[in-house]
């Protein structure tokens, strides 16, 4: 069991970065990127905050790979993840008739890619 990992994976799906994690918990950036990186393991009280700023129960961490089944998605490398998230945030302020354009010019540039 990794917690950190799915630590990094929850922040990722929900478009959070780690500094709007240490903003929520106060905790600095870099002991989560040690947590994350498996460097570090949190105490409880530490996990509490962590899970507090994601909006996830504690028991989330300890889920064996409870982010799969919820998502039920197949896994992406972490270039992947940051490309979503991105996409994520700047596409949050978008109206409805924005977010389809993008929508369709990303099915066109994947039919042309994939040709």
């Amino acid at each position: 069991m990794q917690i950190g990992t799915t630590i990094r994976a929850h922040r990722l799906q929900k478009g959070l970065s780690q500094g709007d994690i240490e903003k929520k918990t106060g905790l600095l950036r870099c002991y989560l990127s040690r947590v994350e990186n498996g460097h570090t393991v949190p105490s409880l009280d530490t996990l509490s905050k962590i899970a507090s700023a994601l909006d996830l129960p504690i028991a989330q961490f300890f889920a064996e790979d409870s982010l799969n089944k919820q998502i039920n998605a197949p896994r992406l490398s972490d270039e992947e993840l940051k490309f979503l998230t991105q996409v994520r945030r700047y596409s949050s302020s978008l109206n409805k008739p924005d977010r389809e354009v993008l929508l369709t010019m990303v099915r066109k540039f994947s039919a042309t890619a994939s040709r």
